[in-house]
């Protein structure tokens, strides 16, 4: 019943509102109580935390997860890059998913609008008809000494008919449907969160691929280089060959890296490129870079116990379990009566100018239809939509504890991310220590060139695990942004229009 709150506080002038009004309050007096279970949405759970570990406090990597701090709706601007927020804000204008969830909403609400008034509402239909006939009225048992002539028969009527909701069948029906409209609705909501933060986690995969080629080609042409002196030092008879064919494996060993991240690269960099509803070759955008970028130095985790109202893939799934639960009043109520209301008045003429004469034929009717004997088909419907109900009911729990899984993880994530890469950072930063100290050794003397070369060797090492570590931080900050729901709630508010009749008109985000 709630589907009926735009008529009825509808602000159009009383005198345009009251055909409208007229209706809704027949439809009132002759409907009874709607059989079937009332849905309720389920409550909130009581939990007090995501995981066994508590959540609030500091993260390692000088980060705060602040629990009980709501989240924006534009969570990716924590980042605070501009270039991140134009390629979400492009992929939400062009992405062709969107489009299509967008247009699964508007369908579903138009089918809800139509069933809405075709069955609330009484059906008045209009009929103008011209026929040429011929009677014999002794076939109805008037013996006449002469055929009368053929005539020609003006018909101009008006037919109502309205089905009296006594068990509600309409009313569940509606309730269904509604439920489908709320549904796709999250389903929108859902594709828009999942599509930025898919955005957001390429972009930083993106950064992070093309900082790691770079290094790794860096570390290519110091080996290279290590590879040259050690050849001069075998001509010499300084090193043994065993330790050139070493030197040669491992070079081999880093070149064989360099295809699979190239190929990575163009990967994600073509699904960034589609995400933004372009071809991949059409993305002439340059790769972002991880320095660009700024790690949230906090991260809002929200209420436990308010998950269930922020996910949108959870309210979708609740949707879900009203509409099967609507579905479990619709086949109880095909069980009991339904009485059908008909009229219809008009004028029959046999010249066109006297049908404006007035009224001269008309009818009213009220129609019973009761099953009697359907061979058990409609108890077992009902029986098929109340394991329907308890199916939705079951997926709705699953994709609550899924939820609060993902929350779980990500939350982990981002605590054991914090910790590898602080442990990456101190062995870049030894790396760092001992290279410098060797350039300042070889200056002086003490020691070779090959010797220094290997000290490079190892910072560059070091600083590709650093830069993978490091991404892995934005990439799992994002990914707990969206589990804890992306705070689509927070976007500003836009009320349901409503179009002339007064019918539902979703606004679409």
């Amino acid at each position: 019943m709630s589907r009926l709150a735009p008529l009825l506080s509808d602000s159009r002038p009383l005198a345009r509102r009251r055909p409208v009004m007229a209706a809704l309050s027949l439809f009132t007096l002759v409907s009874g109580c709607a059989v079937g279970p009332d849905f309720t949405s389920p409550a909130a759970p009581d939990v007090a935390a995501y995981t066994a570990q508590p959540e609030a406090g500091a993260a390692a990597g000088g980060q705060q997860l602040q629990a009980g701090a709501d989240i924006p709706a534009q969570w990716w601007r924590l980042f605070h890059s501009e270039a991140l927020d134009q390629l979400v804000r492009q992929a939400l204008d062009a992405n062709p998913t969107l489009e299509q969830a967008r247009a699964s909403l508007r369908q579903a609400t138009e089918d809800l609008n139509a069933e809405t008034g075709g069955r609330l509402l009484p059906s008045v239909d209009a009929n103008v008809s011209v026929a040429r006939q011929k009677v014999d009225p002794s076939a109805y048992g008037v013996p006449v000494s002469e055929l009368p002539p053929p005539f020609t028969l003006y018909n101009a009527s008006i037919d109502v008919s309205y089905t009296l909701d006594l068990f509600g069948g309409n009313r569940r029906a509606l309730e269904g449907m509604a439920a489908q409209v709320d549904y796709r609705a999250h389903e929108l909501q859902a594709a828009r969160m999942s599509l930025a933060a898919n955005v957001v986690t390429a972009a930083i995969r993106q950064a992070d691929l093309s900082e790691r080629l770079a290094a790794t080609r860096e570390l290519l042409d110091a080996q290279l280089r290590q590879q040259d002196i050690m050849r001069q030092r075998l001509a010499a008879g300084g090193i043994a060959e065993a330790d050139l064919r070493n030197q040669e494996l491992l070079v081999a060993q880093t070149r064989a890296t360099l295809p699979p991240l190239d190929k990575q690269l163009a990967q994600v960099t073509h699904q960034l490129a589609v995400y933004l509803g372009q071809p991949p070759a059409a993305l002439g955008i340059a790769p972002l870079r991880l320095a660009d970028l700024t790690l949230p130095a906090s991260i809002p985790t929200g209420v436990p116990s308010a998950l269930t109202r922020q996910r949108p893939d959870i309210l979708a799934a609740e949707a879900l379990w009203h509409r099967a639960s609507a579905d479990v009043g619709v086949a109880t109520a095909n069980q009991y009566p339904q009485f059908t209301l008909t009229a219809s008045f008009g004028s029959q003429r046999t010249r066109a100018g006297d049908l404006s004469d007035g009224v001269n034929v008309w009818n009213l009717g009220l129609g019973l239809v009761q099953p009697l004997f359907r061979g058990g088909e409609l108890r077992a419907r009902k029986r098929s939509a109340e394991a329907a109900y308890d199916a939705a009911a079951a997926a709705y729990r699953q994709t609550v504890l899924d939820g609060f899984r993902q929350v779980a993880d990500a939350l982990r994530a981002v605590q054991t991310d914090a910790q590898a890469y602080q442990a990456y950072d101190d062995a870049w930063r030894r790396a760092a220590d001992a290279e410098r100290i060797a350039q300042g050794r070889y200056q002086a003397g003490g020691i070779s060139h090959l010797s220094l070369l290997d000290s490079q060797r190892q910072l560059l090492q070091t600083r590709v695990a650093r830069t993978e570590a490091d991404a892995a931080r934005y990439a799992d900050t994002a990914a707990l942004l969206q589990a804890l729901g992306g705070g689509w709630w927070n976007e500003p508010a836009t009320p349901p229009a409503t179009d002339p009749l007064g019918k539902r008109v979703t606004a679409v985000p």
